[in-house]
């Protein structure tokens, strides 16, 4: 018996360990804080899958998938038909623009002596980041907040310096707007500006709003709820000041009449009285077939766990959920992914 021991014991060690596999991402910043929740969720409950994902912007999330160096990418703006063609070429197979959750992009303010929410008009918005508006203490500004107290105060932009879905979100919106900022600035991850501050990602916008007096930017509505930063309410193109919450993305989200197959749908100045209308989707940038089918079957995995148990986690972290019919449609077209 003593002799058995021993090789009970080895042949006990010979056992291969559990397999782990890290999926690897990178991509917008703009829903860093629902994917890192997410990544963590999915951990818990699939201790074998591991998933890194660098938040480094939008268009460093378009790139990485093209040339294959992630398992996905992220964005939130869908990739135009010239990127999916490009990818298509190099990757040998199409990509999907899976859309995640739903975000807003708030205006975020640093107003000294001013501790109430501020109104934005449309045009406000425009004429500050076309530089025509410089102080707060504005005609244009004060007409829309006259119980407000606005100083003698020169605005100070701050936009994102990298490439970036929130910054796509804000100039989609400023181009439906304002005809001016359409021909002379137009929509992009990536624009000329007029004027303003460069910051990296949505931290380090928030960083330096929270930092400069007098400064007003644009950030993904958690970051401004995470650094307890005040923004203002928009109106929308129904005439309402709406603020971002849960039901005005939903709104926005909800007026989209049809989602085309593709998902590469922009919401931002939605109708209806009740929608925020810098509103978006925001997505996950996945090829049909991966390198490695095994990662692909993985990686299609999470993605179904993400439409349906990751949905239930978003109000906690200031994004709405996708409407249930654009949620069915997702996971049907999960069904491609191998």
């Amino acid at each position: 018996m003593r002799k058995l021991v021993p090789l009970f014991v080895c042949a006990i060690l010979a056992l291969p360990a559990v397999g782990q596999t890290t999926l690897n991402g990178a991509g917008a910043t703009f829903p860093y804080p629902m994917y890192s929740k997410w990544f963590s969720e999915y951990h818990k409950v699939h201790s074998d899958v591991q998933v890194n994902y660098q938040s480094i912007g939008s268009g460093g999330g378009i790139r990485q998938v093209t040339e294959a160096t992630v398992d996905f990418g992220a964005s939130d703006m869908p990739m135009t038909d010239e990127q999916l063609k490009a990818a298509q070429a190099k990757l040998g197979t199409k990509v999907l623009n899976l859309p995640t959750v739903l975000g807003a992009d708030v205006p975020a303010y640093n107003v000294p002596g001013v501790n109430t929410e501020l109104k934005f008009t449309p045009e406000i918005l425009a004429g500050i980041f076309l530089g025509h508006i410089t102080n707060w203490s504005d005609p244009a500004i004060a007409k829309v907040n006259p119980d407000v107290k606005l100083p003698n105060h020169e605005i100070i932009v701050v936009h994102r310096s990298d490439g970036s879905g929130t910054t796509f979100i804000w100039t989609d919106y400023l181009s439906k707007v304002s005809p001016e900022w359409k021909s002379q600035v137009g929509a992009g991850t990536s624009v000329n500006w007029p004027k303003g501050l460069g910051g990296k990602g949505n931290e380090g916008v928030a960083g330096s709003i929270r930092q400069l007096p007098g400064t007003l930017g644009y950030v993904e509505l958690i970051y401004a709820v995470q650094n307890k930063i005040a923004y203002g309410s928009v109106r929308n193109s129904a005439g309402e000041f709406v603020k971002a919450t849960l039901d005005s993305v939903t709104a926005a989200a909800g007026s989209v009449a049809k989602v085309p197959a593709d998902f590469r749908v922009s919401i931002t100045n939605a109708p209806g009285k009740d929608a925020y209308p810098i509103s978006s989707f925001t997505w996950l940038l996945v090829a049909m077939q991966a390198k490695d089918p095994a990662r692909g079957k993985i990686l299609a995995d999470f993605l179904n766990w993400m439409v349906t148990d990751g949905q239930k986690m978003t109000a906690s972290l200031s994004y709405a959920p996708l409407p249930q019919n654009v949620a069915a449609k997702v996971k049907e077209t999960i069904k491609q992914v191998k």
